[in-house]
């Protein structure tokens, strides 16, 4: 008995996904249809109904990391909880998600994945630009709630947020695993609250 056939959006999703774990484990360059396939268990074959070739994949799994942090976005603002909170659990959930897909920083800060394709570099710029927008609001919500310094620009801040987990991230993969990320993203959050706190009198 053959296979299920399964949805072509919910495949296209799965070669995505399936892209994203071959770059985690043989990075950017080892990437290849072949290698997909085999993730999936599938003939490379039939990842061409689907994708035109590589290139067409890898734009798929951009998209599904910007698809990622929407709804981690999506996530956090329904807690309910106070601004400044939201984006601390914003920064435990960007720590955990790079841990779990070490493609996606990979992706998201390497050159090689845009260089001699403008179309993906406006998209990958898209992306962290509208990412870097939610976080700004967040900040905006916190200066209002009176928990940071009201005279600070939002989206400084928002791109400060990001410096927080970026290179710990890449400390994280260069040293094998072992440089302590969840010390060192504590040890930044406070780092980063004291800069941004609002100025006592």
């Amino acid at each position: 008995m053959g296979k299920p056939k399964i949805k072509t959006e919910v495949r296209q999703e799965q070669i995505a996904e399936a892209a994203l774990q071959v770059i985690g484990m043989h990075g950017f360059k080892g990437l290849s249809m072949e290698r997909i396939a085999r993730e999936l268990d599938l003939a490379a074959s039939a990842l061409y109904r689907h994708y035109a070739g590589k290139e067409e994949v890898i734009d798929a799994a951009v998209d599904a990391i910007g698809f990622r942090l929407q709804a981690m976005v999506a996530e956090v603002h329904q807690a309910g909880l106070p601004a400044l909170e939201v984006l601390r659990e914003l920064l435990r959930r960007h720590i955990q998600l790079a841990q779990e897909f070490i493609a996606i920083p990979r992706l998201l800060f390497s050159d090689q994945v845009w260089i001699g394709n403008p179309g993906r570099k406006a998209r990958l710029h898209a992306m962290l630009s509208g990412y870097l927008d939610e976080v700004a609001g967040l900040v905006r919500a916190a200066q209002r709630e009176g928990a940071l310094c009201p005279e600070l620009n939002p989206h400084t801040v928002a791109v400060m947020f990001l410096g927080l987990f970026q290179p710990a991230v890449m400390m994280l993969f260069l040293s094998d695993g072992g440089f302590d990320i969840t010390r060192h993203v504590d040890q930044a959050w406070a780092t980063f609250l004291a800069g941004v706190a609002p100025r006592t009198k």
